[in-house]
C-alpha cells in the first residue's frame, strides 16, 4: 500500500458569511498524481493556497507527512501559480537564483539544476535574457523551473500548461512523468480534461467550493455505461443508423460518432451492418470521457 503523504481534512474557507470551500477531503499517496478540476471559481486556486499556508484555514487541518503545513515544512513544497510571478526586469539565471535561494540552495547549487531544466526544455540560450524579453509560453516554462528548483516532495501545479504550444506541452508532461518517476506528488489543475485523463489516477471535482465527485478515476468510468459508437468506413452507413432510431452525433469523412443508451444499441447496429455487406474499418463502444463527466455534473 502506498504511503499517504498529502491529507486534508473538512478543508473549509469562509470570508465572512461567504463559503468558498466547504469540507474537501483530500488524500494524495507518493508517487500519484493528483487531479483537481471545477469550473472558474470553483475552489481550487484557493484550495492550493491553502495547501501552501497562504490562506488560512477557517475549519479543518491540512498535514504533510503527519505534519502541519508552516514555515518549517513549505521548502518541500513547490508551487507553479497560474498567474505569472516572474520579476519581469530579471534575467532567468537572477529568476532562479532568487527562488532558489529563499529555499535554501546556494548559488551554484541553483545554476547546475537550472542548466539541466534549460536543456530539457530546449532554451538554453535563454538564460541569461530577462523574463520580459520571453514569450508567455517560454514564461511558463521558466515558472515552472522556478517552481521545482529546490527539489520539492510535493508539487502543486495550477493550470501548468498554460500558454504552452503542443511541442512545449509534451515536454513538460514528460518532466513531470519523470517527477513521478522520482517518487514526488503531485496535485494539478487544468482545464483540459484530457490532460487530466491522461495524467491522473485520483480527481476531485469541485463545483462552488463543494465536491461533486471524488475518487480514482478508472473506477468512477467504470460505474458509467457505454454511450458512444466510433465507426470508420469507406461507404454511407446514415441509413442503417436511421433504421435503428440512433442518433448521430458527428459525422466526417465516413466516420461516425453515435450515441448509444447501451452496449445491446451498438450490437444491434454492428449485425445490422453485417447484413447490408458494409465495408467497416473500425466500429468501437466507447464510455463517457472526463470531459462527459465533468460537464454532467457541473454544467449548468
Amino acid at each position: 500500500m502506498k504511503e499517504v503523504v498529502l491529507k486534508t481534512n473538512n478543508l473549509t474557507k469562509q470570508y465572512n458569511k461567504n463559503v468558498v470551500l466547504d469540507n474537501v477531503n483530500i488524500t494524495i499517496k507518493k508517487g500519484d498524481i493528483y487531479g483537481l478540476i471545477g469550473r472558474n471559481g470553483a475552489g481550487k486556486t484557493t484550495t492550493f493556497r491553502m495547501i501552501m499556508g497562504l490562506l488560512d484555514i477557517t475549519e479543518g487541518k491540512i498535514t504533510l507527512n503527519d505534519k502541519k503545513i508552516d514555515y518549517s515544512v513549505t521548502d518541500e513544497i513547490g508551487f507553479l501559480t497560474e498567474e505569472r510571478s516572474l520579476l519581469p526586469s530579471k534575467t532567468v539565471l537572477e529568476q532562479a537564483i532568487y527562488y532558489g535561494v529563499l529555499k535554501g540552495l546556494t548559488e551554484k547549487e541553483v545554476e547546475k539544476r537550472l542548466d539541466k531544466y534549460l536543456e530539457e526544455f530546449n532554451i538554453t540560450e535563454y538564460k541569461n535574457k530577462k523574463i520580459k524579453e520571453l514569450s508567455k509560453g517560454n514564461q511558463q516554462k521558466i515558472q515552472f523551473m522556478t517552481a521545482v528548483i529546490h527539489n520539492p516532495e510535493l508539487v502543486v501545479l495550477d493550470e501548468p500548461f498554460s500558454g504552452l504550444d503542443p511541442v512545449n506541452t509534451e515536454l513538460l508532461k514528460n518532466i513531470i512523468i519523470d517527477l513521478v518517476k522520482e517518487e514526488k506528488y503531485v496535485i494539478m489543475s487544468a482545464h483540459q480534461m484530457s490532460t487530466i485523463e491522461e495524467f491522473c489516477s485520483d480527481i476531485l471535482i469541485l463545483n462552488k467550493g463543494k465536491t461533486v465527485l471524488q475518487g480514482n478515476l478508472r473506477e468512477i468510468k467504470d460505474q458509467y455505461p457505454a454511450n458512444r459508437v466510433q465507426i470508420e468506413t469507406n461507404e454511407s452507413i446514415t441509413e442503417n443508423i436511421a433504421k435503428l432510431g440512433l442518433e448521430i452525433e458527428n459525422e466526417k469523412n465516413n466516420e461516425y460518432t453515435i450515441k448509444i443508451d447501451n452496449e445491446e444499441q451498438a450490437h444491434n447496429l454492428l449485425n445490422e451492418l453485417v447484413k447490408d455487406r458494409k465495408t467497416i474499418n473500425k466500429f468501437e463502444i466507447t464510455k463517457p470521457t472526463l470531459n462527459d463527466i465533468f460537464i454532467e455534473k457541473v454544467g449548468e
